[in-house]
């Protein structure tokens, strides 16, 4: 695929970045009661059966469909390198602070 630009690089990385990502896309219709069909095609290739519990993540970016240990591993992947215990003893110290101040 060539650009009448000259250069090759732009939509050819534009046409990988939608297959890779884009490529399993499906559209749903949200039935009564809120009820979603999953395709039978992604349910199989995703081993999802019936009683597999799902997530629904609500993001910035949209809503995420996850497995819990898809959740758990995006989760961890998200919280990498962050001190928690030190981020919430930082804000205790901070409030104890303001209030032997006050």
């Amino acid at each position: 695929m060539k650009s009448s630009g000259g250069s090759c690089d732009g939509p050819l990385r534009e046409w990988q970045w939608y297959d890779q990502n884009m490529s399993g896309t499906y559209a749903v219709v949200m039935g009564d009661r809120g009820r979603l069909v999953i395709p039978a095609e992604l349910r199989a290739r995703r081993h999802l059966t019936e009683g597999t519990n799902l997530l629904l993540v609500e993001t910035s970016e949209g809503i995420i469909l996850a497995t819990r240990d898809q959740a758990k591993a995006l989760i961890r992947a998200n919280l990498d390198g962050v001190d928690l215990v030190g981020e919430l003893l930082t804000d205790r110290r901070r409030q104890a602070a303001a209030e032997d101040s006050a």
